[in-house]
């Protein structure tokens, strides 16, 4: 984090002109379990990540808000009173949509001081990491801090997640931002997204010898566009067809009506979802009576549902997992949305390194790019760094 730190105050300070007012950083995020239940009102179990984006701000004054990153060349401004889902795009929606999102929870854009903004992150862009949702929550707290707003970490969630379905045009559930605020060291954020009541998890990997290791395949994806978005509707449409608000409302007991009433693809869709939040429910349980050697066949079973029913998996995330599975790791799925990303795999400590050429050896007999790999722990959540 050290270095980050100096390199975003230098670099607000090189664009600006002046030292920030403070700096704020927020996690990106791996879901170990819980994939597309949290806009179906279910359950999730994702973890902050020890890779974080890195906001500095400095107050202004006047009303203009600047936002500029060391990954995009231009310098966004616009006035805080201007500031409207449809005159935002490009990568700037998302810090600025969320200075929009906070006067849709209250903030008066009109009275609050103006603010520049630079940020970096060490995050992987379309890895499904949710690197958006750590842009999201880093400037959140920030904004909320500097002009004293006084909201709770479950309404700046919702204050994240209003901006990526509104400005961004991504209509993502509220996991990511959950994660991004509420994440604790070695313990993962098991979430009930119709309550957003959260509980802390621990996890436990170092202690049983176990890292988590990401493979990041590459392929880039976008919640913003096609599939996702269809996937989200075939769900509101198996709950209207099932009589039921959301998905959430049907166990494991209901899937053979919902097989005789469902056509074949609508049901493959539900039958994922609903036994996805059984897989979340039985792996916290299993985290706190046993341990996470127990959970790898539930890791499994979710990346098979993934693949077969709820059709979001790619050849490089199924060969990424077979390849780890069949090196010795206790259990491994696709993480995030799909449509590429990363894959998630459980590993002993001492088999990191041969998952891992075993992974890369398989990538390049089938002629895929090579992807990255890296271990992660589960870190803290969004905070002020200084």
């Amino acid at each position: 984090m050290t270095d980050i730190r100096d390199d975003v105050a230098a670099g607000f300070e090189d664009l600006f002109g002046r030292p920030p007012t403070g700096i704020w950083s927020a996690p990106g995020r791996v879901n170990l379990i819980g994939e597309h239940t949290d806009y179906n009102e279910g359950f999730v179990l994702p973890f902050a990540i020890n890779r974080r984006t890195v906001v500095a701000l400095g107050l202004r004054d006047d009303a203009t808000i600047r936002v500029a990153s060391a990954f995009a060349d231009q310098l966004s401004s616009i006035e805080l009173t201007d500031l409207a889902p449809d005159r935002l795009d490009d990568w700037s929606a998302y810090p600025l949509g969320v200075a929009w999102a906070l006067g849709q929870h209250g903030a008066d854009l009109a009275a609050v001081p103006g603010v520049d903004i630079y940020i970096e992150s060490t995050v992987p862009v379309g890895a499904g990491l949710s690197s958006s949702a750590a842009i999201e929550s880093a400037v959140a707290i920030a904004l909320d801090e500097v002009w004293q707003l006084g909201l709770d970490r479950p309404t700046l969630a919702k204050v994240g997640q209003l901006a990526e379905n509104k400005v961004v045009g991504a209509p993502t559930g509220i996991m990511d931002q959950s994660a991004a605020l509420l994440g604790r060291d070695d313990h993962a954020v098991f979430l009930d997204c119709r309550s957003l009541e959260s509980q802390l998890v621990p996890l436990g990997f170092a202690e049983a010898g176990l890292e988590l290791l990401i493979i990041d395949t590459g392929v880039s994806h976008s919640h913003a566009t096609g599939g996702y978005a269809e996937r989200r509707a075939s769900c509101e449409k198996g709950a209207a067809l099932m009589g039921v608000a959301s998905l959430r409302e049907l166990s494991v007991d209901d899937l053979p009506r919902a097989r005789t009433t469902l056509d074949d693809e609508t049901f493959r869709r539900v039958r994922h979802v609903v036994t996805e939040n059984q897989r979340v429910l039985d792996t916290v349980a299993v985290l706190r009576s046993v341990g996470p050697l127990a959970i790898g066949d539930l890791l499994d079973a979710s990346h098979a549902s993934m693949r077969d029913d709820f059709e979001i998996s790619v050849p490089e995330l199924d060969l990424a997992v077979e390849t780890a599975q069949g090196n010795g790791a206790i259990g491994a799925r696709m993480t995030g949305g799909g449509f590429g990303g990363a894959a998630i795999a459980l590993v002993p400590s001492a088999g990191v390194s041969r998952i891992q050429v075993a992974i890369d050896g398989a990538f390049a007999e089938h002629g895929f790019e090579q992807p990255t790999m890296f271990t992660v722990t589960a870190s803290s959540g969004a905070a002020r760094n200084r």
